[in-house]
């Protein structure tokens, strides 16, 4: 079922539409790489800092869509002429740390921005693991893992909405967690207000970090643009 607000319809896509799926692979990749909307530059940190190419981060995002969307936990903002400009991802597998490089050819670098997720990730499982006493289930967490709006309009109003529909969501199937990867300032204020999560703080009083100065790949980026990634949270 979709709801309108404004000029967007909301929905959460599935299997059974490839087209959208398509679409939102492409509005991922499109403002993970870098884009200008409305006279603002978009661009995710790392994947600008590793000039990942569209045409590559787009088969990424495509293949990671296809892997989880039956899942149900991909919303997406249509416009008026049903073209999607606006994309939340994520799912509710048991998050794991992988042991190898995943990537090779044109999206090794991929491999960079796994090796930052595998340090967070890995850090975030042990400390919840000991909080709890017991190992993450798959459906015990929903990890939102992309998020990009190209719309020119409106684009708080979507982030939000698209929130909800995944909150929502998670809530009526039991998810007792909702975690995130916040890789710049900017994302970190927008999940703090729209999605009313915050930095993870693990039993001794800190927080969950991939410093991007101590990282010889991702150095580059400038302070005054990212730090790092940190875990964020919000228990449902």
């Amino acid at each position: 079922m979709s709801t309108a607000l404004n000029f967007y319809t909301y929905e959460i896509i599935t299997k059974e539409k490839p087209d959208l799926i398509q679409q939102a692979a492409e509005c991922l990749a499109r403002t993970f790489i870098g884009i200008d909307v409305a006279g603002k530059w978009i661009q995710e940190p790392i994947v600008g800092q590793l000039s990942l190419e569209y045409e590559d981060f787009c088969t990424f995002t495509s293949e990671y869509l296809h892997s989880t969307v039956e899942q149900g936990y991909c919303a997406v903002a249509l416009n008026e002429d049903g073209r999607v400009v606006g994309v939340l991802a994520g799912d509710v597998n048991a998050p794991e740390v992988a042991e190898e490089d995943l990537f090779e050819g044109p999206l090794a670098d991929m491999n960079v921005v796994m090796h930052v997720l595998n340090d967070v990730t890995g850090r975030f499982i042990a400390d919840y693991e000991k909080r709890k006493g017991k190992e993450i289930q798959d459906g015990q967490i929903l990890h939102l893992f992309m998020l990009g709006v190209m719309a020119e309009h409106n684009r708080q109003e979507i982030v939000q909405q698209l929130a909800e529909q995944l909150f929502t969501k998670a809530a009526l199937q039991g998810v007792e967690l909702v975690i995130g990867e916040a890789t710049n300032p900017k994302s970190m204020r927008l999940l703090e207000k729209f999605f009313n999560m915050t930095k993870y703080v693990d039993k001794e009083g800190n927080t969950i970090c991939h410093p991007y100065q101590q990282n010889e790949r991702l150095q580059g980026i400038p302070s005054e643009i990212a730090d790092g990634t940190y875990i964020i949270a919000r228990e449902l």
